[in-house]
Order: structure tokens, then sequence, then C-alpha cells
């Protein structure tokens, strides 16, 4: 798959923070849909075809939090690739779904890029 086809949702609480992976991927040629809650990033996934692609922060307001997403996204929509990130907490493979990757914050985007496009299919 291309990036011009892949959909990244992005869930990022962090409004500057999120505003900036938005502009890294976008450049990169991927289109992305935005959440700021976990809650918010399953609606849009019920609502947006063609995710291919979860971006989420550990860290999130409310009742679901990032690792708690992930693990639904990966129950519910096993096809979609999962990407971790935190600038607060340290996490094992153990913690999130298989295949799921982690990256502490700051992260190389270069390093984030290569991962999605491994998780492509």
């Amino acid at each position: 798959m291309h990036s011009s086809d892949a959909v990244i949702l992005v869930v990022e609480d962090e409004v500057l923070i999120r505003m900036d992976v938005v502009d890294q991927l976008t450049s990169l040629g991927y289109s992305v849909i935005e959440a700021s809650t976990g809650r918010e990033a399953l609606e849009a996934l019920t609502t947006g075809d063609g995710v291919c692609i979860l971006f989420t922060d550990v860290d999130m307001p409310g009742d679901l939090d990032g690792i708690m997403l992930a693990h639904e996204v990966s129950r519910t929509r096993p096809e979609i690739g999962i990407i971790v990130t935190s600038g607060k907490t340290a996490l094992g493979e153990d913690a999130l779904p298989e295949g799921s990757r982690f990256y502490s914050k700051p992260y190389m985007p270069a390093t984030v890029h290569a991962a999605i496009q491994e998780m492509l299919p």
C-alpha cells in the first residue's frame, strides 16, 4: 500500500502535539483522522473507513487511555497496526497487544515512519 492510500488515526489530547504529528504524517503523504480522547477514537473507527494505523498517546482524559484503546482496537479491528507513544510512561512489550510498537517521546519521526511502512498491508 502506498502512503497516499493509508489512513492513520492520531489520538492525542495535547493540541499542539497532535498538530505536529498530523503535519509530519500528512507531509509524508498519509491521510489523517484526528481524535483527542479514546472514546472519540472509537467513534472515528466506526465512521471512518480505511483506517490502517492507530497512533495513540498513553495518557488521555476520560475513561479510556491509550493502552486500553490499543487493546480494544486489537480485539475488534486486528487488521489495524498500532503505535503507542508516551513522554511519561515507559511500557514493556507485555503491556500492549502483540505486534504493537511503543515509542518514548520525543521519538524520531523517521523511526515512526519506518514502523508505519512495516505495518501497512
